[in-house]
């Protein structure tokens, strides 16, 4: 039972880093972002998007995608019930509105973003980039950080609730 109190620690340690990484982005870096003109936003934006593909990063979004259903997997053999069902709950949140808003949202304007060369656009290009962008990715990012925070929550009460 050793290992699975530790998973438990590890589930709500990755779950709680990834809610506040999103919600440092929901409530101040799009905002800081927002108030830059339309080369300076896509440009920070670009550079923000390859900075955080880095190990500190996958370990607490990809970590939690692994370590949730296998802590509620053992929480169901543990025949903990009620811990079960949460942390049950905190993975299908986790992975829904977490992982698949990221692949299916947030990755793709990225990915729109990166592949346009922002030193040769005209300023109506980027206008219309930045018009394409900013609402749907701060959108994406709100609805995951709220998952993020769900499941991160559930995840806590889980743990200490047997």
């Amino acid at each position: 039972m050793a290992f699975y109190n530790i998973l438990q620690i590890i589930v709500v340690l990755l779950t709680g880093l990834a809610a506040g990484l999103f919600y440092s982005y929901a409530c101040s870096v799009t905002g800081g972002l927002g108030k830059l003109s339309d080369r300076e936003y896509l440009m920070a934006f670009q550079s923000i998007n390859n900075v955080i593909l880095n190990a500190w990063f996958f370990t607490s979004f990809m970590g939690s995608l692994v370590v949730l259903p296998a802590v509620t997997w053992f929480s169901y053999n543990a025949d903990i019930n009620f811990s079960f069902w949460l942390f049950l709950l905190a993975t299908v949140i986790y992975v829904v509105g977490v992982f698949g808003v990221t692949i299916f949202g947030n990755v793709p304007l990225n990915n729109m973003l990166e592949s346009t060369d922002l030193n040769t656009a005209s300023l109506q290009e980027l206008f219309s980039l930045r018009e394409r962008f900013e609402a749907s990715w701060n959108k994406l990012n709100l609805i995951r950080t709220i998952a993020a925070v769900v499941s991160f929550i559930m995840a806590v009460i889980a743990s200490i609730l047997k």
